[in-house]
């Protein structure tokens, strides 16, 4: 009877690959946030740039496909997935079992470690949660890294924001003790003028139940196909150098990860 079963799912299995595979992809939304640097952000003029759209920039190019970009706030980036307004998430988000169970993603394109900052005139001195016990820790809200303070981090007082760029104006006014983020997204605000007043006080060892195995390209349940495409074309980009000319445009290090 296991036999038949499997057999059958097989079988099922087998029909919606073929299903897919006869959808031929051409053209492509791209859905991104817009609002976390240096991975996905708008300039001055109205440009989305960033690791995140370069790299969906030149999968498209890889691959042949006609893309645009369509910006969405990130409470509402996977409805709208689900709702048709794109085909795709490229907006670093984590491939983890919750959000696997609305969508689905290709292979990652990164995986970097959380880290924590805290302003230079700070007096904490541990990226730990013994470290931060007690202090108001902020976080973008919806995301892993919030997931992470408030399960992991849980001795902090958390305050979660609806984007990056407001927990980062509360660390400098000292309105929040600390912040948690993905450490390149902090490295690089830390670094601009914006971000002279604060310093990375550590990195945290990821949670796979919690950060996934890393940031994926995000699908509709049944566009598995688009995401095996993607997957093909981040092979490509990492085989023919493409990927690190952009990883070195933006990062001191191989952000792809083991």
């Amino acid at each position: 009877m296991r036999i038949m079963r499997l057999a059958a799912v097989a079988a099922i299995a087998l029909a919606a690959v073929s299903g897919a595979e006869a959808k031929e992809w051409t053209k492509v939304r791209m859905g991104t946030e817009g609002a976390y640097p240096p991975f996905n952000y708008t300039t001055a003029d109205g440009t989305l740039t960033g690791f995140d759209i370069e790299i969906g920039n030149a999968l498209c190019e890889e691959l042949k496909l006609e893309c645009t970009w369509v910006t969405q706030d990130w409470d509402g980036i996977i409805p709208g997935l689900v709702a048709g307004k794109y085909d795709t998430i490229l907006a670093s988000m984590s491939i983890t079992p919750e959000r696997m169970e609305k969508i689905s993603f290709s292979e990652k394109y990164y995986n970097t470690p959380p880290g924590i900052a805290v302003r230079k005139d700070s007096e904490l001195t541990e990226a730990t949660p013994e470290g931060l016990k007690g202090v108001r820790l902020g976080a973008q809200g919806s995301t892993t890294h919030s997931q992470f303070a408030e399960e992991i981090l849980n001795g902090s007082d958390v305050a979660l924001y609806p984007t990056s760029e407001e927990y980062k104006l509360d660390l400098e006014n000292g309105r929040v003790d600390a912040v948690v983020d993905d450490v390149m997204a902090l490295e690089q605000w830390i670094s601009s003028d914006k971000g002279s007043c604060c310093k990375i006080l550590g990195t945290m060892q990821s949670v796979e139940e919690i950060h996934g195995k890393g940031a994926g390209i995000g699908v509709r349940k049944g566009d598995e196909d688009l995401a095996a495409l993607f997957t093909k074309g981040i092979a490509a980009l990492r085989a023919n150098g493409k990927y690190k000319e952009i990883n070195d445009k933006y990062f001191k290090f191989d952000v792809y990860g083991e």
